[in-house]
């Protein structure tokens, strides 16, 4: 199988050099904004953001048991509170579609139910407080509100509807969790191994914290001193390292933290830059798909219309807060409201290279129901706002 992707890779490269026209100043430019965007990608996201997620994501497969993640977040756990836990952590986590990935992977890896793991990848990035205010203020209230009801909704009715497709391979976890009740007492009180997770996110949320397009209070203070907590930090991190770990647990813990590196970053940049050639960065309009015929097949709120901003959406790579002023931009241009907010339900949680990470780590099947989900549900979702409003 491996002699076949290797070949079937060749031949793609092989056409692609073949009959891609290079001379076009359109294809030209789309390369160049390919490696724009990765770069982009590298300053704005890699160090601030998935570094950290990279190593929370280790310290969950080395430090939280397997019994106590099935416990919370299994098929057995208590419905309303491993959903109720995961719908609304976006607001803890500001993140994109892809710092979310490393931090999926951690838990669903270690026995969490695809019900709460799908909640907490879609709530992750959608469920983000400064970017629903900030939407109530530039783009209007009710457009702020539909956003944070549909994305509270949409993690809810994902994770519930992805644990009953998936209901039979639940049931079979439920039936190995007798495996893991035998497990050793943990090496450090709760308490300490708490406080050392929760340190760990909250190096993630300074670190990535991003300056607010508009001056918004508290939002911009925390902007200016977020490398400074930061910095702080890191040093109650090293204590904590040097007085409540062994050599040989961080060393696993280092090597968890490369085994989930290798396996996502690559891809990441690869879908990144393929974004990138297809769409172009946001805001600019160098892509293969100049952004007029966007704008153009956005208007009104036909079902075409709103399939469209959803299916378009999980095509491109939106950070954090830049979804705002692009769609600014487009419903200037004439974009439909009920499209509008389809946009806003399926951006923030689906870009392309999410989709070819979750492809590796759930598998094609599991991958499509979860993308097809977030794309049918906001077009329904965009569709019916779009009538009211």
């Amino acid at each position: 199988m491996k002699e076949k992707i290797k070949l079937l890779l060749i031949v793609i490269v092989f056409l692609a050099a073949y009959y891609i026209p290079f001379e076009y100043l359109r294809v030209q430019s789309a390369i160049i904004e390919s490696f724009n965007m990765v770069q982009d990608y590298a300053r704005q996201h890699v160090l601030t953001c998935l570094i950290p997620a990279f190593f929370i994501a280790g310290a969950i497969s080395v430090f939280v048991s397997q019994a106590s993640v099935m416990k919370y977040f299994g098929a057995k756990a208590n419905k309303i509170l491993s959903y109720s836990v995961a719908s609304v952590s976006g607001t803890i986590l500001a993140v994109c579609s892809c710092t979310v990935l490393p931090l999926f992977a951690g838990i669903y890896k270690r026995g969490a139910g695809i019900g709460p793991a799908t909640a907490f990848l879609y709530s992750g990035p959608a469920i983000n407080v400064l970017a629903i205010i900030l939407t109530a203020r530039v783009l209007g209230l009710e457009l702020g509100i539909a956003r944070a009801v549909g994305a509270i909704s949409f993690s809810i009715i994902i994770g519930l509807t992805m644990a009953f497709i998936y209901r039979k391979e639940e049931l079979q976890k439920s039936a190995d969790d007798k495996m893991f009740e035998l497990e050793s007492e943990e090496k450090r009180p709760l308490i300490k191994n708490a406080i050392y997770f929760f340190t760990l996110v909250l190096i993630l949320i300074f670190a990535a914290w991003g300056k607010p397009s508009q001056p918004v209070g508290l939002w911009s203070f925390i902007y200016k001193i977020h490398w400074f907590v930061t910095g702080i930090l890191l040093i109650l991190l090293g204590v904590m390292l040097k007085q409540w770990f062994e050599k040989e647990e961080l060393k696993i813990w280092i090597e968890s933290t490369w085994t989930f590196t290798k396996q996502i970053l690559p891809l990441l940049l690869g879908g990144v830059m393929v974004a990138g050639f297809l769409m172009g960065r946001p805001g600019m309009d160098n892509g293969i798909i100049p952004n007029r015929y966007v704008a153009m097949l956005v208007g009104g709120n036909s079902l075409w219309a709103n399939l469209f901003a959803s299916v378009s959406v999980a095509l491109m790579y939106f950070a954090t807060l830049t979804e705002i002023p692009i769609l600014q931009g487009l419903m200037g241009s004439g974009m439909g409201k009920g499209p509008a907010l389809a946009l806003l339900l399926a951006g923030p949680s689906l870009s392309l290279p999410c989709i070819i990470v979750l492809l590796k780590i759930m598998g094609i099947k599991k991958m499509l129901v979860y993308v097809s989900l977030v794309v049918v549900m906001s077009t329904i979702v965009g569709m019916i706002y779009g009538r009211f409003f």
